[in-house]
Formats: structure tokens, C-alpha cells, sequence
């Protein structure tokens, strides 16, 4: 039992770090947060749950580490997308109006959109086969509670964490028609920037290959 608890603060730990570091899915909830409000957005920060089942099971059950043919790809295509949700936010700048906007994305499309995300990033696939991985396959070895413990706290942690987030900016968004279209502008830019990075790393990948 004593293990147990250490697997889920540590679980915990590692959660709450991935949720707060700067990427590409967090950028991509604040912006929807300022656009759209917490209800529609707050979804959203369950995609980790959805997206993350196909990653693990592939890392655990295929793979002992992601090919780098595959880390450049979901680099290109992910570069891709987030220069389309940039765009996304660029209009919403553009358009600002201080009340809510025409069209609001529903839940299930904050959702969908956000583990669309994470499918392209390749974040989760590189945590899942150098750090969440071999840690859940050592705690699952020792006893499968240990192995449980560790996802439990590692994804309660992440999705509280990204509620917070969501709960933060929809403040943040009420504090004034002017700051919150400076928000969402700088909210386009860092996604477009994250965009650039992405397809960069990508290509000079491949082309110094």
C-alpha cells in the first residue's frame, strides 16, 4: 500500500507538470476559453483521456520506443493543424466583438478538437515511451495496484490542472473587451509560432537525415 502512494504522487506530480508546461494543447484551451467561454471549452480539457488510450496502447503493446520516422511526421502534421486553429484564433481577433461571438463551438467539438491536438503532438508519445511507460510497466510489475495508482494520479491530475486553466482564463476573459482581444491575438500567435516549430523540426529532421 505504501508503494501505492508513491506511484500516485508521483503520478500526481508528473500530471500536473504536463498540464502547466507551454505546448500546443494548452495554447489551443486558453484560446478557446477566450473565445468561447468555460462551458463550451471545459470538455476540452478532458481530451488526454481520449486521445492518450490509442498512444499507450500502441507504446505498450507494439512499441519499446517511438521511430523517429513517426516523431517527424506527427511533427509535420500536427505543424499543420495548429497553424489551421491559429488562423482559427486570427479570425476571432479580427472579428472581436466584446459580446459573445455568432458561432460557439459546442462541447463535443472542444473535444474532439483537442485530442485532435494531442494525436499530432508528439508529446504523448514520447512521454508515454520514455517516461509514463516504463514507469507504469515497473509499477504494474511490482503489483498491478501500483501500476493503476500511477495512471490515476497521473491523468485526475493533468484534467483538474487543465480545469483550473480553463476556470483562470474565463476570468481573464471578463476583465475587458480590450484585454481579451489582446488575449486571443497573442493566443494566435503562439499557436502559429508553435506551428513554425513544429513543421521546422520536422522538415530539417528529414532533410538532414
Amino acid at each position: 500500500m505504501k508503494d501505492a502512494w508513491f506511484y500516485l504522487t508521483l503520478g500526481i506530480t508528473l500530471g500536473f507538470a504536463a498540464a502547466v508546461q507551454p505546448g500546443p494543447l494548452l495554447t489551443y484551451i486558453i484560446s478557446q476559453t477566450l473565445k468561447n467561454g468555460w462551458r463550451s471549452t471545459l470538455p476540452a480539457a478532458f481530451a488526454p483521456l481520449v486521445s492518450d488510450v490509442p498512444i499507450a496502447t500502441v507504446i505498450l503493446l507494439v512499441l519499446s520506443q517511438v521511430p523517429a520516422w513517426l516523431v517527424q511526421a506527427l511533427r509535420l502534421a500536427g505543424g499543420f493543424f495548429l497553424l489551421y486553429l491559429a488562423y482559427g484564433a486570427y479570425k476571432a481577433w479580427k472579428n472581436f466583438a466584446e459580446y459573445r461571438p455568432a458561432e460557439v463551438q459546442t462541447g463535443r467539438q472542444s473535444l474532439l478538437k483537442a485530442a485532435t491536438v494531442n494525436w499530432l503532438n508528439p508529446g504523448p508519445y514520447l512521454g508515454w515511451s520514455l517516461i509514463l511507460g516504463p514507469l507504469f510497466l515497473k509499477g504494474w510489475r511490482e503489483t498491478p495496484a501500483n501500476g493503476i495508482a500511477i495512471l490515476v494520479g497521473f491523468y485526475a491530475s493533468m484534467v483538474a490542472s487543465m480545469i483550473g486553466v480553463i476556470i483562470l482564463f474565463s476570468y481573464a476573459r471578463n476583465l475587458g473587451a480590450r484585454i481579451n482581444r489582446i488575449m486571443i491575438g497573442l493566443t494566435a500567435i503562439a499557436l502559429a509560432g508553435f506551428g513554425v516549430y513544429q513543421i521546422w523540426l520536422g522538415v530539417s529532421a528529414l532533410w538532414w537525415k
